[in-house]
């Protein structure tokens, strides 16, 4: 078979940097058309940066990378310099880029690709808020019947939220721009918390990253010794989740992924719960399924895998 053609739509951030890596390490099973940008876990300035890093880390100077939303659609910009640090990739030192960003605006990038290419060969990996994905879908309501999928990070049903009680990070930080994803009829897959969280960043799994001796494991061990930190302070956990890489994980191997196709409505009123992912996993509504939400992974699966595909780059 092919390899699938993805568009990764980012917030680097730690784990993003991962999920980036992992992608770029697989050509057999993914193209990476191109990197978009977006605000989240850190300023849009930082975002564009990391992700520029991460591709010259893995020697992929090609792979063309883009800046896109500065903010939100509608409200201020939410940030996790206390789970990223300063940088978004705080941990490793790694020198700044000299690769350049693009000219065009992520969201243009997002389109003209959609359109460019035959209906049902692109899929977008959102790993970070849904701001560019929303805005390509609004400038151009299209794409949506030519997208292949949207397959990202984000949400919670039993796990609930991490930055606030009721919401995971990446939906709490653009509820409107979520809400426009989650209703655009594009087959959507989602990798929630319930899952992320079962993708630890055990001590043995960081040191075979480590014992690697490459620059990408090294860089990949000394991110999520950062990275953990705030995880086993918060949670108690035996290491980090790593969220992001199961997206790109999930494009390479599904079969170490497990979930359902249920409803998913996007909290946009409540102060309370704003951002929260309304999962109805067991059917108690008579609303259509519109996504799938994966619920389990094979954690020692996936990180042979990541293991596996870090050692080539």
């Amino acid at each position: 078979m092919s390899a699938r053609k993805i568009i990764i739509d980012t917030d680097p951030g730690q784990d993003d940097a991962v999920a980036i890596l992992l992608a770029l390490a697989s050509p057999e099973e993914i193209e990476v058309l191109g990197i978009t940008a977006v605000a989240g876990n850190v300023p849009l300035p930082l975002t564009a940066r990391n992700a520029r890093i991460v591709c010259e880390l893995a020697r992929r100077r090609d792979v063309p990378v883009f800046a896109g939303c500065a903010a939100p659609l509608k409200r201020p910009l939410v940030t996790a310099e206390h789970v990223h640090g300063k940088t978004g990739l705080d941990g490793p030192v790694l020198p700044e880029p000299a690769m350049p960003l693009q000219d065009a605006h992520a969201v243009d990038f997002i389109v003209d690709t959609v359109r460019g290419l035959p209906e049902g060969e692109v899929t977008l990996c959102p790993l970070g808020p849904l701001t560019n994905v929303a805005m390509a879908l609004r400038k151009a309501p299209d794409i949506a019947g030519r997208l292949r999928e949207i397959v990202l990070m984000g949400g919670a049903y039993f796990e609930v939220g991490n930055i606030t009680p009721a919401a995971e990070f990446n939906i709490y930080v653009d509820p409107e721009a979520a809400e426009i994803v989650f209703r655009s009829g594009v087959p959507l897959t989602a990798m929630p918390l319930d899952v992320t969280h079962k993708a630890l960043v055990t001590r043995p799994r960081n040191e075979a990253f480590r014992a690697l001796g490459t620059p990408v494991g090294v860089a990949v061990a000394e991110m999520t010794d950062f990275f953990e930190r705030f995880d086993r302070e918060k949670y108690g956990s035996a290491g980090a989740p790593l969220h992001d890489p199961c997206v790109t994980a999930f494009l390479i191997r599904p079969e170490l992924f497990s979930g359902r196709h249920i409803n998913v409505e996007i909290e946009t009123q409540s102060d309370l719960t704003r951002g929260m992912t309304v999962a109805d996993w067991w059917g108690v509504t008579d609303r259509a399924p519109n996504a799938t939400f994966m619920g389990d992974v094979d954690a020692d699966g996936f990180f042979a895998l990541l293991t596996e595909r870090l050692a080539r780059l």
